[in-house]
C-alpha cells in the first residue's frame, strides 16, 4: 500500500519513561509490545485497521523482537492462529471490525474457548456499532455470554486502554481463557498521551524457537468430545471464578465516589460520555469529579457479582448505562440484586432508548428521567434549556438546509467502479432491471443515487451466494457485484465454488481494483506487484496481475470476461453479452481499474517533486462547452462523479443550468466516455495542463492562439 506510517513506527520504540503521543489503536499496538506478545494477525477493518497496518510495515522491527506478525485473509482466519496459545505459553493477539468479523470468527472462537489457553490471548475488537458504523448493528457482548470470553471495554483514554491490554494478557492466562476487548470507533480514534514501558521480548518467538510439540500428549486441549464435555463444566467451575478473583485483586474496574445515595454503573466505553452529559447537568466538573457515585465497568463480562453488591447496597436507586440490546448487563445486574435481597431500585433502559448510540443528548434526557423520579432534590432544570438549545438549532439547520437536496454518499473522484455501474444502468434501458446482489465494500455505494441498484446486501463476499435463492425464479439472470477483496475473503467458496458445484446461473462482477480498499487500501493476492507499480505511476496497474482469472479458471469458469472499467462502452457491452447469452452457466466479468486513491498517492509525491525540479509535468483534465451543452443533465444522473455539476447558464436566452466540471477532476474520462457510450450531446472536451512547459510547447501555444 502507498500509505506510509513512519511516525507511527517510530512511536513503537519508546523505551522506559518516555512520551507517547497518538489515538488510541496506536496505542493498543505499543501495550502489544510490552505486553511481550509473541504474534499478532487480524483482518483490516475500521476502526482497527491502522494496528495491523503498523505492524505490518514495522516487520522489520517486528523481527528484531521475534514477534510473527500475518495479514490474514479472514477472521476465521486470525481467531485459528490463536490456536497457537492452547499448547505452548505464547501471548497472542489478533485484531478485526466486530461484529461482522466475529461472526466469521466464530467457530474458531467456539472451539478455542472450550479447548483453553495456556499462553494468554487478546482479541482487540473493533465495535462498530452507533453513529458512524458501517455493519449491521449488533453487540459482541452476546459472543462474550455463550462462549464464556471474557469482555473488557476500558474507559477512552490511553492510559486505561494500555493497562487494560496489559491486564487482559495477565486475566487470560490466571483463567485459561481467551479475553476480547471491545473498542468503540471513537476510543480507538482519542488522542492522548502515556507513559510507556519498555518493550518485552516474547517469552517463545522467532528467535526463542519451540523445541517441538508438548512432551505430554492431552488429549483434553483438544476440543473434540468426550474432552468438550469437561470443557464446558470447568468454563464455570474453574475459569469463572478464578476471572472474578483476577479482577477484584487488580482492581480492574473503578469506582468514582461521589456524596449522592443515588448511583451510576456504566460501561468503561461509555466514560467520557457520562461525564459530559452529567457536567451539562451541572454535576459534574471539567476534570471528571462527579456528585453522584460512578462505577465503571472496564471488565464487562464477567461481572463479580460481590462488587455489583458493595456498591448498589448503600444506594437508593441505580442507573445501569449499557448501550444497545438487550440489556444483558442490566438483566444480570437485577439477578444479583435479587439474590442478595439489596433494597437499591434498578433502573436502565426504562430511562433511555433500548438500540442505538448512547450520545450525550441521550444520557442527558435518560439522566434527567431518572434523578426526577429518585433524586427530586437535584436541579437538573439545566438539561432542559439544553436540549431545547440543541433542538433549536436542529430546526433551525433543517430550515437553512431544506432547500438543498440530499447528498448521499457516493465514491471516491475517479474511483474505477463507478464506470461499470454507469454500464449497468445504460444496458438496463435496452433489457431491463435484474436483481442485483451487492456485497459489503465501496460498490455498495451504487446502492445510493443515481445509480439506486442492490437489491441485498448479505455480508463481505456473499453478494453471488444471496443470489442463489433467486436465480432459479427471475426470469432475468440475476446479477452479483463483489470486489477483489470480498472475492478472497469468502466469495471465491461460498459465492463460485457453490454456484459451479449447482450448477447454477447469473452474472459476476468482480471489481478488480488490487486491493481491500474500503478498509485502507490493505494489499490482497492479486494486489499488482510493487514494480508494475512503480512504473505505471498515475495509470491502473490492476491488469499486472492475473491470479483471479487464473483461480477462476482454474476452478472451471468457463465464461469469463476482463473489461477495462473506464472504456464503458466495452463493459456494457460484455454486460448484455453475460446478460442475453443463451447457453446456462455463471458469467463472470472481471471489471478492472486500480483504486484511484493508491494511484493519486504514488502520482502526487511524484508530480511535486517533478514540479519542485523545474521539469515539464502535464495534467489532465475534463471540462463541458457551455455553447454545446443542452442542460438535459443526463450526463450527471448517468455518471454520479462529484465534480461533475452544474452552474449559471451564461447564455441570458437559455434557463437551465450547464453541465460543469469542477477543480477536483483527476482525469479518469468518464464523463466522456459515458456521453460517446449513450450518445450523449458531445459537450464534453479533453485539456492538457502544462506546467514548466518547454520551449516546444509555448511555441504551439502561441500558434493555437494565432488561429484561435
Amino acid at each position: 500500500m502507498e500509505l506510509q506510517f513512519t511516525k507511527e513506527i517510530g512511536s513503537l520504540r519508546l523505551g522506559n519513561g518516555d512520551t507517547f503521543h497518538g489515538e488510541g489503536i496506536l496505542a493498543v499496538t505499543k501495550a502489544l509490545l510490552q505486553s511481550g506478545v509473541s504474534y499478532v494477525g487480524g483482518y483490516q477493518g475500521a476502526p482497527v485497521s491502522h494496528l495491523l497496518d503498523v505492524m505490518v510495515q514495522a516487520r522489520d522491527y517486528m523481527d528484531e523482537l521475534g514477534v510473527h506478525v500475518e495479514a490474514c485473509t479472514t477472521e476465521a482466519a486470525a481467531a485459528a492462529m490463536l490456536g497457537a496459545s492452547i499448547n505452548y505459553p505464547a501471548r497472542g493477539a489478533v485484531t478485526w471490525k466486530s461484529i461482522v468479523g466475529t461472526n466469521v470468527a466464530a467457530d474458531a472462537l467456539s472451539y478455542l474457548a472450550s479447548a483453553g489457553v495456556m499462553g494468554g490471548t487478546l482479541i482487540v475488537l473493533g465495535e462498530d456499532y452507533g453513529e458512524g458504523g458501517v455493519v449491521a448493528q449488533e453487540r459482541s457482548h452476546a459472543y462474550a455470554l455463550k462462549s464464556l470470553m471474557w469482555l473488557l471495554d476500558p474507559r477512552p483514554n490511553l492510559e486505561t486502554i494500555v493497562d487494560m491490554v496489559e491486564h487482559g494478557f495477565e486475566l487470560s492466562e490466571a483463567s485459561s481463557t481467551p479475553v476480547m476487548m471491545e473498542l468503540r470507533i471513537r476510543a480507538c480514534h482519542v488522542r492522548g498521551s502515556f507513559k510507556t514501558k519498555a518493550n518485552r521480548a516474547p517469552a517463545v518467538s522467532k528467535k526463542h524457537l519451540l523445541e517441538g510439540p508438548p512432551r505430554e500428549f492431552i488429549y483434553d486441549r483438544l476440543a473434540h468430545p468426550p474432552a468438550t464435555f469437561r470443557q464446558e463444566k470447568l468454563k464455570s467451575d474453574v475459569r469463572l471464578p478464578a476471572a472474578r478473583k483476577f479482577v477484584v485483586e487488580q482492581r480492574l474496574n473503578e469506582i468514582f465516589p461521589g456524596n449522592e445515595n443515588v448511583g451510576i454503573v456504566v460501561q468503561g466505553g461509555l466514560y467520557n460520555t457520562l461525564m459530559r452529559a452529567l457536567k451539562t447537568l451541572g454535576l459534574a466538573d471539567a476534570f471528571g469529579a462527579s456528585r453522584i457515585p460512578i462505577f465503571a465497568l472496564n471488565v464487562v463480562y464477567p461481572l463479580v457479582p460481590e462488587e455489583i453488591t458493595a456498591f448498589c447496597a448503600s444506594k437508593k436507586a441505580v442507573l445501569v448505562l449499557e448501550e444497545g440490546q438487550p440489556e444483558f448487563i442490566e438483566q444480570e445486574i437485577a439477578m444479583f440484586l435479587r439474590r442478595a435481597e439489596v433494597g437499591a431500585k434498578l433502573h436502565g433502559k426504562d430511562c433511555l432508548h433500548m438500540a442505538g448510540e448512547y450520545t450525550a443528548e441521550a444520557m442527558v434526557r435518560g439522566l434527567s428521567k431518572f434523578l426526577a423520579q429518585e433524586a427530586p432534590h437535584l436541579d437538573v432544570s439545566r438539561a432542559k434549556q439544553w436540549l431545547e438549545r440543541v433542538e433549536g438549532v436542529r430546526a433551525k439547520a433543517s430550515e437553512l438546509l431544506a432547500a438543498l437536496p440530499p447528498r448521499p454518499p457516493t465514491f471516491c473522484i475517479g474511483c474505477p467502479e463507478r464506470p461499470v455501474f454507469s454500464a449497468m444502468k445504460l444496458v438496463a434501458q435496452d433489457i431491463g432491471r435484474p436483481h442485483v446482489s451487492m456485497d459489503v465494500g465501496c460498490h455498495a455505494f451504487a446502492s445510493f443515487e443515481p445509480f439506486s441498484q442492490g437489491n441485498t446486501l448479505l455480508g463481505y463476499g456473499m453478494s453471488l451466494a444471496s443470489a442463489a435463492g433467486v436465480a432459479p425464479m427471475s426470469a432475468r439472470r440475476p446479477v452479483a457485484v463483489m470486489g477483489d477483496g470480498g472475492f478472497w475473503h469468502n466469495g471465491l467458496l461460498s459465492g463460485v465454488a457453490s454456484n459451479l458445484l449447482n450448477r447454477g446461473d447469473g452474472v459476476l462482477f468482480i471489481m478488480k481494483n488490487g486491493y481491500a480498499s474500503a478498509t485502507g487500501t490493505q494489499e490482497l493476492l492479486s494486489s499488482p506487484p510493487e514494480d508494475a507499480r512503480s512504473r505505471s505511476l498515475g495509470q491502473s496497474a490492476a491488469h499486472a496481475d492475473r491470479t483471479i482469472e487464473s483461480t477462476l479458471k482454474g476452478l472451471g469458469v468457463k465464461w469469463l470476461r476482463t473489461v477495462d472499467n473506464y472504456k464503458v462502452g466495452e463493459v456494457a457491452k460484455a454486460y448484455k453479452e453475460a446478460m442475453t447469452s443463451p447457453g446456462k452457466g455463471l458469467k463472470v466479468i472481471v471489471a478492472e481499474g486500480e483504486c484511484q486513491l493508491e494511484r493519486q498517492r504514488r502520482l502526487r509525491p511524484a508530480v511535486a517533486n517533478q514540479l519542485s525540479a523545474g521539469k515539464r509535468t502535464v495534467r489532465v483534465k475534463y471540462g463541458v462547452d457551455e455553447d454545446t451543452c443542452t442542460g438535459d443533465h443526463s450526463c450527471i444522473r448517468v455518471s454520479g462523479c462529484p465534480t461533475l455539476t452544474v452552474k449559471d447558464n451564461p447564455d441570458p436566452l437559455r434557463r437551465d443550468p450547464v453541465a460543469t466540471v469542477i477543480d477536483g477532476c483527476v482525469g479518469c474520462g468518464l464523463c466522456g466516455e459515458n456521453a460517446h457510450a449513450a450518445v450523449l450531446c458531445p459537450s464534453f472536451y479533453r485539456a492538457e495542463i502544462i506546467q514548466n512547459p518547454s520551449g516546444w510547447d509555448r511555441l504551439v501555444s502561441q500558434v493555437r492562439r494565432l488561429f484561435a
